[in-house]
């Protein structure tokens, strides 16, 4: 079995659990008590596919930017065709070192804006700031995932890739 086939077989298990979850309705009556009382939402701890899911995401964190672009486009693919999985797949880290911020784009370049561009702006928007707090240079990092990353806009607006590079900072001057 090639590695395709196996990621489209595992994320095909792993959204299936995960769908319950991700359709179930939204409490919001006493939404602050929520808030304030609950443990981080953890929806693939809450389906018992934790360790897979992070498995599988650490394992396409490292293929996608040693791959292809075929390949790279099958695997935003598949996140666009498992949304309950795509959902549901963060990292568990900050982006406060080098290696934590490109990890992070990594999987904004998979997620391809997902199901909103607002969302993903507002994303990338969060993790600049959150690197450039840390006294990470953003900029080479930046330049380096869009240039993995998706050209196709999406929505008819703005693609992947330009999305990354509009987020380079400027030199002064």
């Amino acid at each position: 079995m090639d590695k395709l086939t196996g990621w489209k077989e595992q994320m095909a298990r792993l959204d299936a659990a995960l769908r319950p979850i991700g359709t179930r309705p939204v409490e919001i009556t006493d939404l602050k008590r929520r808030v304030e009382n609950r443990p981080l939402f953890d929806p693939a701890g809450e389906a018992g596919v934790k360790a897979q899911a992070e498995q599988l995401l650490v394992e396409l964190i490292h293929e996608y930017p040693i791959s292809d672009p075929e390949t790279r486009e099958h695997i935003r693919k598949l996140f666009d065709s498992h949304r309950y999985f795509s959902w549901a797949a963060t990292l568990p880290y900050e982006p406060a070192t080098e290696t934590a911020f490109r990890s992070h784009l990594i999987l904004f370049s998979i997620k391809d804006q997902e199901q909103d561009s607002r969302d993903a702006i507002l994303r990338l928007q969060y993790l600049c700031e959150k690197a450039k707090s840390a006294g990470i240079k953003i900029g080479p990092i930046l330049e380096e995932v869009a240039e993995l990353s998706s050209d196709l806009k999406k929505f008819g607006w703005s693609s992947t890739r330009s999305l990354l590079q509009g987020s380079i900072p400027k030199p002064n001057g």
